[in-house]
């Protein structure tokens, strides 16, 4: 069976990179998203063989666009309206539940910023 995801996948890129131009938060824990992360240095994929590799395991808060109402439960991958901006542990948690029934951990915070 074909992923829907697949299917207008040029609609698709379209819409989330613009939610990732366009939102500046995780819609699911409300913490602010670094756009600028991609890959986790010195962190591999167990299929990684490249000698000169520098990382190719995407860090958990990279940005990501997140179904609301997930594919798998009939929502849209190209309605704008359908999908938010989540850092990439957010929504790996969540999967394809209600966002209500996840608990998201927030950062600590500090007393004081440290170096």
């Amino acid at each position: 069976m074909t992923n829907p995801r697949r299917i207008q996948g040029h609609t698709r890129d379209k819409i989330r990179a613009r939610v990732i131009r366009e939102e500046t938060h995780c819609w699911l824990c409300g913490e602010h998203v670094d756009k600028k992360l991609r890959f986790t240095n010195g962190v591999h994929n167990p299929s990684c063989s490249k000698p000169n590799c520098r990382g190719c395991k995407l860090d958990p808060m990279s940005a990501e666009a997140d179904e609301i109402i997930p594919v798998s439960k009939g929502g849209s991958h190209i309605d704008r309206n359908n999908i938010r901006l989540a850092h990439r542990i957010c929504n790996q948690r969540r999967g394809n539940r209600d966002p209500n029934q996840i608990r998201y951990a927030k950062p600590l915070k500090t007393s004081r910023k440290w170096r």
